[in-house]
């Protein structure tokens, strides 16, 4: 459902000047009606959280009830329990935001590759395009740059303390303390609420659109947490205490069939940090707090709108970058290859035109749909080169193409041999333990040479989902009897035929992801209509 608008010619006809009195008389009321029509067209929040595990909430199941206002959210609208990042890394997936490309084609496929990054169009110069006010406040990472023109507001905030213009010594104080985090906090976080990175985000957020609500607006509101350091300040780092936990689904045990990129990862904090394996339920509990604040804050953010009537034109999508091991496997963070609970993602739409759906969407969709449907809901054309789908008519109650949305496909890894145990690595290259006169600061990075070497990639249909590495490693699951991937179902007879649909399925996206830029010069280009493969079609 795009938005298009008509402007009368005056009578004097097209491309002549109007003659006075009337050309005063029609000169307003084409402005009048030029403004009436930017209006129409919806306000855009796109809140992304980074590091927020799908599962990890009460409207999938999960135990404590870490985000009430987003699951009650998400069932005011429409909300997927099978969303996909496209990658597990932050760089990687929020190129993918932005163009609506996949990792090998937009080229970022490791952190410090934002210079690789090759499209046509991304979204916000759309957005600029269409006449949109924008800004970005929060978590960047990606190839953005401050004094990008489509970019009109930007105010950064970073995990380890890197922040846009502080508003007083508090949190000029609270950064400070923040760039000297270790990876976890066993202490509550010695500042209150008001200094946190969510908190600050929303003031900022309602701050700026103060001052731009007269036009139409697109804010990318980007918390750069529940990603470590973790941390969080009372009342949530006691509202869920490390012993009311509910078990884990996956311990160390599992490692030993994971294989080495899973075991390098728990070595890699062992290394680092003597208190590891003690300190991941504080980590659990640290990390349900964060999420419990930033919840809080988007319902701040969100009934702020709504008294000032915003939000009755204002849609609001919700997602994540990618999720985070919060010790399942004995693990924390991210790293390996492309486990269920690190590439689904937690993924809502709310707002003007999209229908009320209590329970999960059946369909499979992915981050660089996102784009795409942003396109269709402001009436802009689809850029070239854009591989993600419009969500669109789903979103509106419209028909839709089930067999399109019926699996979906992700992607890791910068390619080379993968490393092992007989390469002898120095793990001390990938992470630091500093004393200082404040406490002991501890730091490693698990995006690294060890777990992002060689190529990988995965489908996800229906309950079934088959990892295959360019090595020839071939992980079969079925995720709803399965979610941690424990059992690998590859090689049973029982999945025999399952394991070869999912194979060529997986070629296919393998394929469908190939990058069609630059286009071919001689030959017409046949593009599809919201980049469905085969409208209402079966791909298998």
């Amino acid at each position: 459902m795009g938005l298009y608008y008509t402007i009368l010619l005056p009578p004097s006809g097209l491309g002549q000047k109007c003659a006075a009195p009337n050309a005063s008389a029609y000169c307003k009321v084409k402005v009048r009606l030029m403004l009436e029509g930017m209006a129409m067209k919806p306000n855009i929040i796109l809140v992304m959280t980074d590091q927020q595990r799908a599962d990890v909430s009460a409207r999938e199941g999960f135990p404590l009830d870490t985000t009430p206002f987003m699951d009650s959210l998400a069932r005011q609208g429409v909300w997927f329990d099978k969303a996909y990042t496209t990658s597990p890394i932050c760089v990687a997936a929020r190129c993918s935001l932005l163009t609506g490309r996949y990792p090998s084609a937009h080229r970022v496929r490791e952190n410090g590759g934002v210079k690789h990054i090759h499209y046509t169009q991304d979204l916000f110069g759309i957005m600029k395009e269409q006449g949109y006010s924008t800004g970005l406040i929060g978590k960047n990472h990606s190839y953005l740059k401050p004094d990008d023109e489509s970019v009109d507001y930007y105010y950064p905030m970073e995990h380890y303390g890197a922040a846009g213009p502080l508003r007083n010594e508090d949190e000029r104080t609270f950064i400070e303390w923040l760039g000297r985090c270790s990876v976890n906090q066993t202490e509550p976080t010695p500042f209150p609420v008001e200094c946190q990175n969510p908190y600050r985000g929303v003031t900022e957020a309602l701050d700026w659109i103060e001052e731009v609500k007269e036009n139409p607006f697109f804010l990318w509101l980007s918390f750069p947490e529940p990603h470590n350091p973790y941390q969080a300040p009372e009342p949530y780092y006691s509202m869920f205490p490390p012993d009311s936990l509910p078990p884990l689904q996956a311990t160390t045990q599992a490692l030993e069939t994971k294989g080495f990129k899973w075991q390098w990862c728990r070595t890699q904090g062992e290394h680092f940090n003597p208190n590891f394996k003690a300190d991941i339920d504080r980590v659990r509990s640290n990390y349900f707090g964060m999420l419990r604040l930033i919840d809080d804050q988007l319902r701040r953010l969100v009934t702020s709108l709504e008294e000032q009537g915003l939000m009755a034109n204002t849609m609001l999508v919700f997602v994540s970058d990618h999720g985070d091991f919060v010790g399942e496997y004995g693990l924390i963070k991210k790293g390996p290859e492309l486990p269920d609970i690190l590439l689904r993602i937690p993924m809502f739409w709310f707002g003007p035109g999209i229908q009320r759906n209590d329970g999960p969407h059946a369909a499979h969709v992915s981050l660089a749909d996102i784009m795409p449907t942003l396109c269709e809901a402001i009436g802009a054309d689809i850029p070239i080169g854009v591989q993600g789908r419009s969500l669109w008519p789903m979103l509106t109650g419209q028909d839709y193409p089930v067999q399109e949305f019926s699996s979906v496909y992700g992607e890791h890894g910068f390619g080379g041999l993968e490393y092992s145990e007989d390469d002898h690595l120095d793990i001390s290259r990938f992470g630091k333990r500093v004393e200082t006169e404040q406490g002991t600061i501890i730091r490693f990075d698990e995006l690294n040479t060890v777990t992002q070497a060689g190529f990988m990639r995965t489908i996800r249909k229906g309950d079934w989902k088959l990892n295959m590495s360019m090595q020839g490693t071939v992980q079969l699951y079925r995720i709803s009897e399965d979610p941690l991937e424990l059992n690998n179902r590859i090689g049973d007879p029982e999945t025999k035929e399952m394991e070869t649909m999912l194979l060529r399925e997986l070629v296919i996206w393998m394929m469908r992801s190939q990058d069609p830029l630059p286009l071919p010069g001689q030959y017409s280009y046949k593009r599809a209509e919201r980049n469905y493969l085969a409208p209402y079609s079966t791909h298998g």
